[in-house]
């Protein structure tokens, strides 16, 4: 059969139909996980069933040798480096690896690592329950994480939970930057084939593409490296603000704090609440004139609607939040 390689058009039509497959596969072995184990079950092994959906989807298809459904409904072939092969078994595995199990670990590494780096010392239970881990405690990832972050200082928590983030973000821009290119180059429409040198040959039928439909694919291209550029600048922008607005918060703090001590020597037993005998912070009037803390009138209220000094019945919507009030 006469054979070229394989256009962008069919390339990204294999893909969204081996889409469309997955995605039906992963719903159907969901829904017999739910009903078999519960809803619980399915929440804790949601991520994973999705997993091993694709890893047997590909299996059966790409690693026995075989066309996936996608690429034999467009009639193309996968190809190595060379152009005239069909990738070695080896290579067919670590594109599979690379397409499912890789990106899984990535994404499960970055949640555990993102949880034990924010976690308090004695807060390890919090994560057992947690659904975005998956199996919690379980797995191999979340234990070899939570050894690393154990042994790190405080400092070296605070860079590497900023490194996460970075990480974070930057997964998502990567991943639009290849598709950018793909649309420009017309091949390498994943990731994972790019590394491996995956390319796709088209058999039979009418050869190559439309100039007009590659010609759309690269504009489409630039126009999406043009947005991307934009999102970033767009995202350097809002931290640049966020880093502006942590500093002036951490100025505000501290001169509010140096003015709490002030007043607190000036001011005497006349600035405490009776309720909690502290300081009172966010003071509060009764309609009878008695001030409390904001948090303890509150609660007071929950249970009597009276003012606790000199047994006044009000409605808790009278209390009265003073701002600015200095003494």
């Amino acid at each position: 059969h006469p054979r070229a390689m394989a256009g962008p058009a069919r390339v990204v039509r294999s893909g969204q139909k081996d889409e469309l497959y997955r995605s039906g596969l992963r719903s159907g072995a969901g829904a017999a996980l739910h009903g078999l184990a519960g809803a619980k079950k399915w929440l804790e092994w949601r991520r994973e069933v999705e997993l091993l959906s694709d890893v047997a989807y590909f299996v059966l298809t790409t690693l026995a040798g075989y066309q996936t459904l996608g690429e034999e409904y467009v009639n193309i072939v996968q190809v190595d480096s060379t152009k005239k092969r069909v990738p070695s078994f080896p290579r067919r595995a670590i594109l599979i690896s690379l397409h499912t199990v890789v990106p899984y670990c990535l994404e499960k590494g970055l949640l555990h690592l993102e949880h034990e780096l924010q976690a308090e010392p004695g807060d390890s239970r919090t994560s057992q329950s947690n659904p975005a881990l998956g199996l919690s405690s379980r797995t191999l990832i979340r234990n070899w994480i939570q050894k690393q972050v154990g042994e790190l200082t405080a400092q070296q928590k605070k860079t590497v939970l900023q490194i996460v983030y970075v990480l974070k973000q930057c997964v998502p821009l990567l991943h639009r930057l290849h598709l950018a290119v793909f649309y420009i180059s017309g091949t390498f429409y994943h990731l994972s084939k790019r590394i491996t040198g995956i390319r796709y040959l088209h058999f039979g039928g009418p050869q190559g593409e439309d100039q007009s439909v590659r010609t759309s694919y690269k504009l489409l291209g630039i126009i999406s490296l043009f947005h991307l550029l934009l999102t970033i600048g767009v995202q350097m922008y809002s931290f640049k603000q966020k880093q502006r607005a942590r500093q002036e918060w951490k100025l505000h703090r501290n001169l509010a704090h140096q003015k709490n001590m002030t007043k607190e020597k000036t001011t005497g037993r006349h600035s405490r609440c009776t309720l909690c005998l502290e300081e009172r912070r966010h003071t509060t009037a009764t309609p009878c004139g008695h001030l409390f803390c904001w948090e303890c009138i509150t609660e007071w209220c929950n249970t009597r609607t009276e003012c606790p000094l000199c047994r006044e019945k009000f409605h808790p919507q009278k209390l009265i939040y003073l701002r600015h009030y200095q003494l």
